[in-house]
């Protein structure tokens, strides 16, 4: 009887078509929602490098990086655009999908250009993200 629960699961999480892969990234599943959360690109924001941080507000590794990407987005306005794009919200798949997510959180370093220049499954420090910036020369100072 046990094992019924534990093969339910696995054919729940195989018919959704993603299974998580470690302690630091969550299952990628659709959910209901209403429309995308995130913010359309102005000639403001359009020349700025991006950070994309694919997510949902009950994955635990995203609860850690809520924080984490509100100081970003303060510190370094004008500097480095900062979006969190909620995979739960039913509306925000077809981007999820479109940018190839499988686990969450994802984060996205994407150039002034919209050119992808690195991405990463699961947790990552505010240190690790501005120190993977750095390495891919962009330099950004706080306040």
């Amino acid at each position: 009887m046990r094992y019924l629960g534990l093969i339910a699961v696995i054919v729940v999480a195989a018919s959704v078509g993603w299974l998580s892969g470690g302690n630091n990234s969550c299952c990628l599943r659709a959910a209901d929602g209403a429309a995308p959360a995130t913010q359309p690109a102005t000639s403001q924001t359009a020349a700025l490098p991006t950070l994309m941080d694919f997510g949902a507000k009950t994955c635990i590794p995203c609860k850690r990086m809520a924080p984490i990407l509100e100081e970003l987005s303060k510190e370094l306005a004008g500097k480095l655009v900062v979006t969190f794009v909620d995979v739960s919200v039913a509306g925000n798949m077809p981007q999820a999908r479109s940018h190839g997510i499988k686990l969450i959180p994802t984060q996205i370093f994407v150039d002034a250009a919209g050119k992808e220049l690195w991405r990463h499954e699961g947790f990552l420090s505010k240190e690790d993200l501005l120190a993977k910036w750095k390495e891919l020369g962009y330099e950004f100072s706080g306040k």
